[in-house]
């Protein structure tokens, strides 16, 4: 059997069961500390993945994770986290779990080890999609079966994984591999190669969101305000870039119904909402671009 870099034992930690309690957290944190070096090896491969999935964005193409057990937990926390964050359409960042909605709390005995499962999951997925492969050890059958449909239907494919040796690594179109060396535990990959995978799973929405138009400067234009928290936060956005009070950008935000691009632009180019709206819309959403340009009212 191929080696699986994930099931190493770690030589640092053989006697953490007689550690204290602040001597095993002290472990852990020491090799927790060397997961951010693992992802900083693979930025090229991040990048490259970053300009394939803003591509196919603007194709109107979507990213679909899938992953098995810790990895596609992971995978649909970061597809969850768009919508309110970017106000993405609730399907153009999608992840599936092995086993299906049950896993998420529950392990489903034998998932990760089913072809069908995951060969029948994938069939979302078209050719203007992105699925990304997550898996630490990168073998599971389930992923297999994704892959199968992807290679059928001539899909793009990014594998996010810790082990060069495993199926996703050797077969993904675009090769994201952390290796994060032996867990604290062996075989535990929650940990460092988890940690791991959620740092480039962040990389890849945030960037590939940002090279869309979602972002002004760092600011997020395009967040949806469904709490008191964001509300201020969109309100403070708005007086920031278009330079107005704060009791200013609250008016327009309630006018133009909490949509950050359409007030800024509403307040800098002293245009009604409507024909904000029209410009967003002939820029495809940039607010960078509408505001550099005159608009003819």
């Amino acid at each position: 059997m191929t080696e699986i870099i994930t099931e190493n034992v770690n030589s640092k930690t053989t006697d953490i069961d007689l550690c204290s309690s602040s001597e095993i957290v002290k472990l852990i944190n020491d090799e927790d500390k060397q997961v951010a070096f693992a992802v900083e090896e693979v930025l090229p491969e991040i990048a490259e993945a970053v300009d394939l999935i803003s591509k196919q964005f603007l194709k109107g193409g979507r990213l679909l994770y899938f992953g098995a057990g810790t990895s596609g937990r992971l995978g649909i926390l970061d597809a969850s986290e768009c919508p309110p964050t970017f106000s993405t359409d609730k399907d153009m960042v999608q992840g599936f779990i092995a086993g299906g909605d049950l896993a998420l709390r529950t392990a489903v005995e034998g998932a990760e080890d089913n072809f069908d499962f995951g060969y029948a999951d994938a069939q979302i997925a078209d050719k203007n999609d992105v699925i990304t492969l997550i898996s630490a050890s990168g073998n599971p059958k389930y992923l297999q079966g994704v892959f199968a449909w992807a290679k059928e239907k001539n899909i793009n494919t990014i594998g996010v994984t810790c082990n060069k040796n495993g199926f996703v690594a050797q077969n993904a179109d675009v090769v994201i591999c952390a290796e994060v060396d032996a867990e604290v535990i062996a075989g535990s990959s929650r940990m460092k190669a988890g940690t791991a995978q959620k740092m480039i799973l962040n990389m890849l929405t945030t960037a590939s969101m940002i090279k869309i138009g979602k972002t002004y400067k760092n600011l997020m234009i395009d967040l949806k305000p469904t709490n008191e928290k964001l509300k201020d936060r969109a309100i403070r956005i708005v007086s920031a870039i278009a330079d107005v009070p704060y009791s200013r950008a609250l008016e327009v935000l309630l006018d133009t119904n909490w949509e950050i691009k359409t007030s800024i632009v509403s307040i800098i180019k002293s245009v009604d909402k409507e024909i904000a709206r029209k410009e967003l819309r002939k820029f495809g959403g940039i607010l960078r671009k509408v505001l550099r340009e005159k608009i003819e009212v």
